[in-house]
């Protein structure tokens, strides 16, 4: 008997677990996920900015669709794999950004599957509808325990477009980041 709040055998990334999943699995896949779009609507105080100057993540937003990774973990360490990750999303309930689910994603094969997945949770505080010159001011500026924001979002970038998925938004936000960097004056010694 499986002693879990989610019976389920896939997990489906969006962000940082595309390219940072920190979980044993034994499959991935690129899957769909129909009803919710990957959005810069989370703001971070810890992972990826400070209480003085949040950062922002990504989390799963209502309407669209999102591609991303669904991997299915291993019998023998799943429920340790799901610990894990509601360590990582959502560790202190009382400041937690994100709401855990589980919804249907359609694989590479076609066939479809139930995945636990992490949605952004619209009564909390730290959701936050920003424009993306606001996005782009944090993901320059801040930085937080697993490192600086522009990372995470040029990681992200990066992972998808080396899986062959193109996300029009966040190509355009790394996009400007990466022109108005290399724009930035040399540092004089």
């Amino acid at each position: 008997m499986r002693d879990t709040a989610f019976d389920v055998d896939w997990v489906f990334g969006y962000g940082s677990l595309i390219w940072n999943p920190e979980i044993d699995y034994e499959q991935a896949s690129l899957a769909r996920l129909h009803g919710w779009h990957r959005s810069f609507c989370v703001s971070s105080t810890r992972y990826r900015g400070t209480e003085d100057e949040p950062g922002v993540v990504l989390g799963l937003d209502r309407g669209g669709s999102c591609v991303g990774i669904a991997y299915r973990l291993r019998w023998e360490s799943r429920d340790e794999a799901i610990r894990q990750l509601h360590e990582r999303e959502i560790p202190d309930w009382e400041a937690r950004v994100y709401r855990a689910l589980v919804a249907e994603v359609r694989l590479g094969d076609g066939s479809t599957v139930p995945a636990l997945t992490f949605a952004a949770d619209r009564s909390r505080p730290s959701y936050a509808r920003l424009s993306d010159d606001e996005i782009v001011r944090r993901l320059q500026r801040c930085c937080g325990r697993r490192g600086a924001n522009l990372e995470y979002a040029i990681n992200t970038w990066r992972a998808l477009e080396a899986h062959g998925v193109h996300d029009v938004r966040l190509a355009r936000l790394v996009r400007r980041l990466l022109a108005e960097k290399s724009q930035e004056p040399a540092e004089v010694s």
